[in-house]
């Protein structure tokens, strides 16, 4: 059997895949940073909060970072309906992202600020900062020269963990793969560039992350 590869009718369709591309790396954006938020306040609860606030937080973590992100979005996609809330497929996707993102966070952010020396904090307390100083001016700076590298990482997970949005109808890069795909019949043409693709966000992000990671955090970031 000869199979003859006509990459052309899917480089026609380049814009519309590029398009895709956009709207994976602003699923993952927006679940990175709406997670960390949650992680952050997750962590401060298991390190500062009362035993009912641990407990509800180490119950969150534990139960969302041994189901699958794929499982939580179809419980909020199909089974939310039944009494009466209705997400939008995009949104169901990246309200799920966060939740599944925000459980993970809490317990890398949690290691973060355990890493923290007591001497800073003890000298942010003798200087007169209030623990909202504290936080800004000396635990997140470290928290973020410390765990730079894991979450940098993790962002590229994102991005690539959201090709599960295709699963839910969002025409995000996999999705419009899948589109094109059934229309033009050509697959392997179409994912072995939608492959390239995914390879030139990821090298992007990394390039970025990297970049930022030098400039703000005098990181020593390596794109690979």
């Amino acid at each position: 059997m000869h199979y003859t590869f006509q990459f052309g009718v899917v480089f026609d369709e380049l814009a519309y895949l590029l398009g895709g591309a956009v709207i994976t790396l602003e699923i993952a954006f927006l679940s990175f940073w709406l997670g960390s938020l949650i992680g952050l306040g997750g962590a401060t609860a298991k390190l500062r909060g009362g035993r009912v606030l641990r407990a509800i937080t180490n119950a969150y973590v534990v139960f969302f970072t041994n189901t699958p992100a794929l499982v939580q979005i179809f419980f909020l996609f199909y089974a939310l309906p039944d009494i009466g809330i209705l997400l939008n497929p995009f949104g169901a996707v990246v309200i799920g992202m966060t939740i599944n993102t925000g459980a993970y966070m809490t317990d890398i952010l949690r290691g973060g600020i355990l890493s923290v020396r007591q001497a800073e904090i003890e000298s942010a307390e003798v200087l007169g900062m209030s623990h909202l100083q504290t936080l800004r001016y000396v635990i997140l700076p470290h928290v973020a020269k410390t765990l730079f590298a894991p979450l940098s990482n993790f962002f590229i997970w994102l991005v690539l963990g959201s090709s599960m949005a295709a699963i839910f109808g969002v025409e995000e890069l996999t999705g419009r793969a899948i589109n094109i795909s059934t229309q033009n019949l050509r697959t392997i043409e179409t994912f072995i560039v939608v492959a390239g693709i995914y390879i030139l966000l990821t090298v992007i992000a990394s390039a970025a992350l990297a970049l930022i990671g030098r400039w703000a955090f005098r990181v020593r970031a390596r794109i690979f």
